[in-house]
């Protein structure tokens, strides 16, 4: 347990240092979106290797696409209503939609440590890393421009806690889970991830870093495979 504490507190704890290099930090466009496009790629690997494809071993093939279906569907939908409320370039709106992505993310973190080392979940917990490290910069940047940065950097911190309470609730209550609906779940969450790839991180390190972005996806994909050879 106490392993498992650590890594939940270190993934969850890049959103407060994301947030405080956003308000303080001065990084070019082209790096943060070189950065975000890096953990998409490494997000497609955990999402495949991690979440979706080891349900395929313990339960029906359409149940697997279901659950998959599921989470993206649910993912997009919340996604274009926090974009219409709150504008697609708003830090708000991207703080909810880390919220929203990244409490299935974190369940599914937590389900994925269930009886297992902290090496086994590395590419997972390290892409998921890298994910909210510049995403909570940019979100942080555009909200500290009406806000005060104490303000802000104090929002970040209460998700960063959520999503961690998040984490902890996958890890404890699902313990006892049978392994085919465990499955099932990290295959909603699966979902979620590869939809806030193509709706949220792709298109935004694309829009910084331009063509660039394709190298640094593939870089990112790399690294997650190379994570998962620790185990």
């Amino acid at each position: 347990m106490f392993l498992t504490v650590i890594v939940i507190v270190v993934v969850s704890a890049a959103l407060i240092a994301g947030a405080a290099w956003g308000i303080y930090g001065n990084l070019s466009a082209k790096v943060e979106g070189f950065i975000v496009a890096l953990a998409g790629g490494a997000l497609i690997v955990s999402a495949v290797l991690d979440l979706i494809g080891p349900a395929t071993d313990v339960a029906p093939l359409w149940a697997v696409v279901v659950c998959v279906m599921a989470g993206a569907t649910a993912f997009s939908v919340l996604d274009q209503f926090v974009n219409r409320k709150l504008g697609s370039d708003s830090g708000g709106g991207l703080l909810v939609a880390i919220t929203l992505d990244g409490i299935p993310e974190n369940l599914a973190l937590g389900v994925a440590l269930i009886g297992v080392g902290p090496l086994q979940v590395a590419s997972l917990s390290g892409s998921i890393f890298l994910s909210n490290l510049p995403e909570a910069a940019g979100g942080a940047k555009a909200m500290s421009r009406n806000h005060s940065k104490a303000k802000v950097l104090g929002l970040w911190a209460v998700t960063a806690a959520l999503l961690s309470v998040a984490a902890l609730v996958g890890n404890l209550l699902l313990s006892g889970v049978p392994e085919a609906p465990l499955g099932l779940i990290r295959c909603v969450a699966g979902g979620a991830v590869v939809a806030s790839l193509g709706t949220e991180v792709f298109p935004k390190a694309f829009k910084e870093d331009g063509y660039a972005t394709g190298v640094a996806t593939a870089i990112g994909v790399v690294f997650a495979i190379a994570l998962g050879q620790l185990d």
